[in-house]
C-alpha cells in the first residue's frame, strides 16, 4: 500500500512543479542571470521570436582555426530559453578544426551535412572515443566532456550541432591555458611544456604573463 500512494504522491508532487506557462521567451534587454533570462511579458512575444535565420549562411572561416561556429543560443534565438535545446553551424576550411573544448551545461549531438569530420571525446577515465563521420553521420558527446573536431578532407566540411541546453556554455582549452594571463610558471608546472613553448602560445592566443 505504501509504493502506490508514495507514486501518488511523487506524481502529484511533481505536476504541482510543471510548466505554467507554453513558453518563456527570452527577454534579452534584462540582466542573464544564473537561471538564464526571465520572460518577456507574453504581449510582446511574437512570431519572430521562435524563427532564426542565421544558419542559413556560413561563418567566417578565415581565422587561426579555419573553422567557424554560427550559435542559436537563447542570445541569439529567444525563443529556446527554457526549453533545454539549441542549435549551432559549423563551418570547416581547408584544414579546419574546433579546438578541444567542453560544454559544461549540455550534451551536444553532431550530425556531418558535408565532407569529412573526425570527431572525438574523452571520458573521465582518459579513455578516448574518436572515429571519422561523413555525410550524414551522427555523433554524440556527454555533457562536460572534452572533445573536438576536425575537417580531414582537402575540401571544406559542414555540419550542425544540437544542444540539450538553450545555453550550453563552452570552453576551449588552449584559450584557457594560453589566452589569458595566468602565469606562464604555472603553466609550465602544470602542463610540463617549457618556457619557450608556453610563451610562443601564449603569442599566438593572445595571453600574457
Amino acid at each position: 500500500m505504501f509504493i502506490p500512494i508514495f507514486f501518488l504522491s511523487s506524481l502529484l508532487l511533481s505536476s504541482s512543479y510543471a510548466l505554467v506557462q507554453d513558453f518563456c521567451v527570452a527577454d534579452l534587454s534584462a540582466p542573464f542571470g544564473p537561471a538564464g533570462y526571465s520572460c518577456k511579458k507574453p504581449a510582446t512575444v511574437t512570431v519572430d521570436d521562435f524563427v532564426f535565420s542565421g544558419l542559413a549562411a556560413s561563418g567566417n572561416i578565415s581565422n587561426l582555426i579555419k573553422a567557424a561556429v554560427t550559435p542559436a543560443f537563447d542570445a541569439q534565438f529567444p525563443g529556446v530559453n527554457g526549453l533545454g535545446i539549441s542549435l549551432a553551424r559549423l563551418d570547416f576550411a581547408i584544414g579546419g578544426v574546433i579546438p578541444m573544448h567542453t560544454h559544461p551545461g549540455a550534451s551536444e549531438v553532431l550530425i556531418v551535412i558535408q565532407g569529412s569530420i573526425t570527431a572525438g571525446f574523452i571520458d573521465s577515465a582518459n579513455k578516448v572515443y574518436f572515429k571519422t563521420l561523413n555525410k550524414g553521420d551522427v555523433m554524440v558527446f556527454p555533457q562536460g566532456l572534452l572533445h573536438f573536431q576536425v575537417n580531414v578532407e582537402k575540401f571544406p566540411a559542414l555540419a550542425f550541432a544540437s544542444f540539450s541546453s538553450a545555453n550550453p556554455g563552452l570552453q576551449i582549452l588552449d584559450f584557457a591555458l594560453f589566452g589569458n594571463d595566468l602565469p606562464s610558471e604555472l603553466i609550465e608546472d602544470t602542463t610540463f611544456l617549457d618556457d619557450a613553448q608556453v610563451k610562443k602560445l601564449k603569442a599566438i592566443l593572445g595571453g600574457t604573463g
